[in-house]
């Protein structure tokens, strides 16, 4: 069995979050002292499409048909709604319903 340190969590979430803020605030800080040209701006304004299909593409390589179902039915749900969350949840419902079908 495994013991669980409650003061090394919080030691741990804090850190983490230390972490995330420092590199958000300091690409903002570096962002501020750079000229952003037309060729900076347009790498700037893809980076979200190419954070998203780097983080779906090993889902959908080794995720399988449950995989594959998740990510259409949240790409339906944002082309009809239009509304991050609500694709968020609709892929998550149909991950979770077509796992417990066992797919």
């Amino acid at each position: 069995m495994i013991q669980s340190d409650p003061l090394g969590f919080f030691v741990l979430l804090l850190a983490m979050t230390l972490v995330v803020y420092a590199t958000r605030a300091g690409g903002f800080w570096l962002l501020g002292r750079v000229t952003i040209g037309p060729r900076l701006r347009k790498i700037l304004e893809a980076m979200p499409g190419a954070v998203i299909a780097a983080t779906v593409a090993p889902i959908l390589l080794h995720g399988g048909l449950s995989a594959w179902l998740a990510v259409a039915a949240a790409a339906a749900a944002m082309l009809v709604v239009r509304n991050d969350f609500a694709a968020v949840v609709a892929g998550v419902a149909v991950a979770a319903l077509a796992r417990a079908a066992g797919l």
